[in-house]
């Protein structure tokens, strides 16, 4: 009966070294796991962060710090009988937020605000201050686009952009000319890379103007990169006159603040 006793008692004391065992070696497994540091992509509300994985110390900024954007017109300018060029003209009211990529849509409605047509798209929004969406060589056939609405088709991902970024990386455009309004027009200018960042993928909008402060025509041209400080001579054209008296010019250097990166 003592024998017995004895090793009833070795088989508990092993069964409780195995369990210890386990014990141990499943805290030291879920431990780690239960108690990660805060990220910001854990998809929850902690560390200084002002919501889930946005705000605080994460790149990414929360909708509820952010300013709407405002889209102050759209448009549709001839370009040739049946093409035509949209623009839509917009204001990012957000000192150092910017937007990566988002997707857009243009629809178009003719003088009946018949639907005769859309075209979709993605860009980038650039931080503080305005920008435009050009869209080229829209066909819509016979139709003419008189009313043009545009979106966003999705939430903006705003992120951060460094202020010193921001307060470096100038574009600048200068000498602008507009000739030869009533045959074949052209808009040259010079721009320049006033900063030590390369800027690759420079669209660059041309707006033209009416003695009303109506845009009457636009036009786009591109630089594949520019490189710091550098100078670049850009024309515009249009294979038709404008179709009115232009006032003022108006040229806007888009490019992805993200992608601009230091020599």
């Amino acid at each position: 009966m003592a024998l017995m006793t004895w090793a009833h008692k070795r088989q508990t004391f092993y069964i409780l070294i195995l369990i210890l065992f386990v014990a141990v070696l499943g805290f030291l497994i879920i431990y780690p796991k239960l108690n990660k540091p805060p990220t910001c992509s854990d998809g929850k509300q902690n560390g200084q962060e002002t919501g889930v994985d946005c705000g605080g110390i994460c790149v990414r900024a929360c909708l509820s710090q952010v300013e709407n954007i405002s889209v102050i017109w759209a448009r549709a300018f001839k370009v040739v009988p049946g093409r035509y060029n949209a623009v839509a003209y917009i204001v990012n009211n957000n000192k150092n937020t910017a937007v990566r990529k988002i997707n857009y849509r243009f629809r178009f409605a003719d003088a009946d605000n018949v639907y005769i047509g859309k075209r979709e798209g993605s860009t980038f929004i650039p931080p503080s201050g305005t920008f435009a969406v050009f869209e080229p060589g829209i066909d819509i056939g016979n139709s003419i686009p008189v009313y043009v609405n545009f979106e966003f088709t999705q939430m903006p991902d705003w992120l951060l952009v460094p202020e010193e970024k921001i307060s470096q990386l100038k574009v600048l455009v200068s000498d602008i000319k507009l000739m030869d309004e009533t045959t074949s027009p052209r808009l040259s200018a010079t721009i320049k890379n006033n900063s030590l960042f390369t800027i690759p993928d420079v669209n660059v909008i041309a707006i033209l103007y009416d003695a009303s402060g109506n845009a009457i025509s636009t036009s786009r041209t591109y630089l594949n990169q520019m490189a710091p400080l550098q100078n670049a001579d850009i024309n515009f054209t249009w294979p038709e006159p404008l179709p009115g008296v232009v006032v003022a010019r108006e040229i806007i250097p888009m490019f992805d603040v993200f992608s601009a990166k230091l020599q």
